[in-house]
């Protein structure tokens, strides 16, 4: 499966949590300690936002996430208030870079670790759910970009969680008629400039793994001199599919079923319930 990672708070470089830390992106991209597979090396992708009311800026490869050297000095170059990252360890769609996270509609950027299982099968019944008006903005093959544009059809723009929840409740719906249980195993994330909009939940309640933190505040006090950590301030927040680094006491994982709502300072934690259509 896949990895990644999404952060909010003040202006950093991105190099800072892709390449820095202990346990990077980068470096989950060759040794994964908590996803499915060891090894993410079917493409990498990031999306960041200069000005929260802009389109978000993204770039995408198909290349393996150790072995891009644009990645490198993008990051290097970019620094950004909120952004998205995503290695993607290819299931049943081809290596190409439409179908590399995030994606991106309008204001709003999306990435999925995860599966619909037996997603071919049921591949025409999700697509034609999605509204005309933003179909033909699908440009890949993957269940997590139906995902997100059956989100958007939901109202992701409106109410984020509840679109979310429904979503996820079509596609079990939709899982059943066609015998297939359990359906859907996800932690998604999906932000506009303002806000990051998260949920960890699995039909068979055994998700991939999401992990968070707020404890920047403890780290400045840790390490005083560290101008990457200083620079976050003390409001920033990170969620990661699996930890940058070993301090339990820094991360936390986010329970079963759960959705988190995270705008400036203020982090909402919910209940995910699936809702039927």
């Amino acid at each position: 499966m896949c990895r990644w990672l999404a952060y909010t708070g003040n202006p950093v470089q991105l190099e800072t949590v892709l390449f820095h830390a202990r346990h990077s992106l980068i470096d989950q991209s060759l040794h994964s300690t908590k996803g499915a597979t060891t090894t993410n090396g079917d493409g990498f992708g990031m999306g960041w936002f200069q000005d929260p009311h802009d389109i978000p800026y993204r770039y995408r490869s198909v290349h393996p996430a150790w072995n891009d050297r644009n990645l490198r000095e993008l990051a290097r170059a970019v620094r950004a208030p909120m952004f998205i990252a995503h290695i993607r360890a290819a299931t049943d769609t081809p290596v190409q870079e439409t179908n590399c996270h995030p994606f991106r509609h309008r204001r709003w950027i999306f990435a999925h670790n995860g599966l619909i299982r037996s997603y071919p099968l049921m591949r025409r019944d999700l697509l034609v759910a999605i509204d005309p008006d933003r179909f033909n903005a699908l440009e890949g093959s993957t269940d997590s970009e139906t995902m997100f544009y059956l989100a958007m059809t939901f109202g992701l723009e409106i109410d984020p969680v509840t679109a979310l929840e429904r979503m996820a409740g079509f596609v079990e719906a939709t899982a059943k008629k066609h015998g297939v249980e359990p359906a859907l195993n996800m932690t998604v994330c999906a932000c506009d400039g303002e806000q990051i909009v998260a949920a960890r939940y699995s039909s068979e309640r055994n998700s991939r793994s999401l992990f968070h933190t707020t404890a920047f505040r403890h780290l400045r006090e840790l390490y005083p001199d560290d101008p990457r950590i200083v620079a976050a301030g003390d409001d920033a927040y990170l969620l990661v599919s699996e930890p940058l680094g070993d301090r339990p006491d820094v991360w936390s994982e986010v329970p079963e079923s759960t959705a988190i709502v995270v705008r400036g300072p203020k982090v909402e934690y919910r209940p995910f319930v699936p809702v039927a259509p």
